[in-house]
């Protein structure tokens, strides 16, 4: 039995793996503590999952019983926890982004690289059914040269009245929703292509000027000459295609992949992922479903991140991958601030 310590419930998906995990998983990985530096959301995770409140990181992480643990506190606190944690030897999963600038994201590939412990981001695009089937065409040449990638990603938060109180829109806590959400196709890119030259981007508030960062466009350029783009809307109600690949000898296409196209009544006979190619002339059709809501996506990423803690798989995502992950961020947002190509380079 793997004894598991919370450290932070701000990001909301901590609350679903505890859950999938008591549900399923309840011989082999149990959250048994948990601290949050907000009363009222400790207490509503105690009530919620059992677990002992303690009353600092340090006290969670000195607990016997605490054999790893979840970050997913505010993006501004993961580097504290995460050289807590490291320091204490313990394995560590945590919420994205790494964190909010790069000196902090440097500091935690360095703890877990001096201290040796197992690390790994939550990531859970990476381990989609969907996408590592992608993944997996891309890599096997059937498109044969990659030309162009495009990935649509979208969420309703901007619409929702409460939520410029969240602390997700807070840039003292975590940047912004293009730095928090935008993440995930961006560490898709960075995941099926590698980090990129350079980017362009234009990201921009268009709804409410409270809610910062609710739609943008980035566009990655790789020294194959691959053209990668990322396409967001944070208030953004439906949803149907999520990605498309193009080669010079195919073509990739996935449906359902987001909040807005998993949510929402999907078109009878629709189709999750197909391909074309060109020297068959037909499309082959995947026999994957996509997740039947949301939730459903979230909840996929318990599964790995018990065989991570189990020793049974690599990290979902290493330190310096979540920092290069990161470095494509901000480089988005100096080219939209400044209106200009932006080398990944320049970002130190």
């Amino acid at each position: 039995m793997i004894g598991l310590g919370v450290l932070g419930f701000a990001h909301g998906h901590v609350d679903t793996y505890l859950d999938e995990w008591r549900a399923r998983h309840a011989d082999g990985i149990r959250a048994v503590a948990g601290w949050d530096h907000d009363a009222a959301r400790l207490a509503q995770a105690v009530q919620r999952h059992g677990v002992e409140a303690c009353p600092s990181p340090q006290d969670l992480l000195r607990r016997p019983g605490v054999d790893a643990v979840v970050i997913a506190a505010e993006t501004n606190r993961h580097a504290d926890l995460v050289g807590d944690a490291a320091k204490a030897g313990k394995p560590i999963i945590l919420q994205k982004p790494i964190a909010l600038r790069l000196e902090e994201a440097d500091r935690i590939v360095k703890a877990v690289a001096q201290h040796g412990v197992p690390f790994t981001m939550a990531w859970q695009m990476r381990v989609d059914p969907l996408n590592m089937k992608m993944k997996a065409l891309v890599e096997s040449g059937v498109l044969g040269r990659l030309l162009m990638v495009r990935r649509r990603h979208g969420l309703p938060t901007h619409l929702w009245p409460a939520f410029a109180q969240s602390w997700h829109v807070k840039p003292e806590l975590n940047r912004g929703m293009w730095a928090d959400d935008a993440a995930h196709p961006v560490d898709f890119m960075l995941w099926l292509l590698g980090e990129p030259v350079s980017v362009t981007a234009e990201i921009a508030t268009l709804v409410n000027r409270d809610v910062p960062d609710d739609h943008g466009i980035a566009v990655f350029t790789y020294g194959s000459g691959t053209i990668a783009e990322v396409v967001c809307s944070f208030a953004c109600v439906a949803g149907e295609n999520t990605t498309e690949i193009l080669g010079d000898r195919g073509l990739i296409v996935q449906n359902h992949g987001d909040v807005p196209s998993t949510n929402i009544p999907r078109p009878p006979g629709g189709v999750a992922l197909k391909w074309f190619r060109q020297e068959t002339g037909a499309w082959e059709l995947s026999d994957l479903v996509a997740p039947a809501n949301h939730s459903a996506r979230i909840i996929g990423l318990a599964g790995p991140l018990r065989e991570f803690l189990e020793g049974r798989r690599p990290p979902i995502a290493t330190a310096e991958e979540g920092r290069t992950a990161l470095k494509m961020i901000l480089a988005s947002h100096l080219a939209a601030e400044q209106g200009r190509r932006v080398s990944l380079s320049e970002i130190r």
